[in-house]
């Protein structure tokens, strides 16, 4: 579990992202763009009610109950802050952003993804970081947020390629 949670890091997720710049068509304003607001914008708003909310953790909820088994180097961190889970909202707006970018024929991929993303939230609860309801949240945060600005942008997608296009082309 303590490996699957990485997958909701943002070191990972931004390596995930700028690994896709391997792939010509994505090496576009609009990929840009969409990468920041479909997975930056859920982080940000995931920060901000964490900021706002400051609910305490399993850890100090419990008082370092005995029972609850935690990593060691996660004794002092995880306190407070608890809601939403931030690894399972930038888990489930990378995965929905990577499903909504796969062509017509690989999206049965899609439902992979959503089980990594459930995967992630699964491990936060299960590592005591975080309560059902955070991970709830957390999930619903990352996967509207990032289907909202995906659909936004896309209706703009041909004007900004084809911007990026004729620039490419009178160079």
């Amino acid at each position: 579990m303590y490996y699957i949670t990485w997958l909701g890091e943002g070191l990972t997720i931004t390596f995930t992202l700028l690994a896709l710049l391997v792939i010509k068509k994505f090496r576009n304003w609009w990929y840009l763009l969409a990468a920041l607001l479909c997975v930056g914008l859920p982080a940000l708003i995931c920060q901000f009610i964490k900021q706002w909310h400051n609910l305490p953790r399993p850890y100090n909820y419990f008082h370092k109950a005995s029972w609850i088994h935690i990593s060691p180097y996660w004794g002092d961190v995880l306190m407070n802050n608890s809601f939403p889970s931030g690894h399972t909202t930038g888990a489930f707006s990378i995965f929905c952003f990577l499903s909504m970018l796969l062509p017509g024929k690989y999206r049965v991929y899609g439902l992979l993804f959503f089980l990594l993303a459930l995967s992630v939230g699964y491990s936060r609860i299960y590592l005591a970081a975080h309560f059902f309801t955070d991970v709830y949240a957390g999930s619903i945060l990352g996967a509207v947020t990032s289907l909202i600005m995906f659909a936004l942008l896309k209706r703009y997608q041909p004007k900004v390629i084809a911007n990026n296009d004729s620039n490419h082309n009178s160079e």
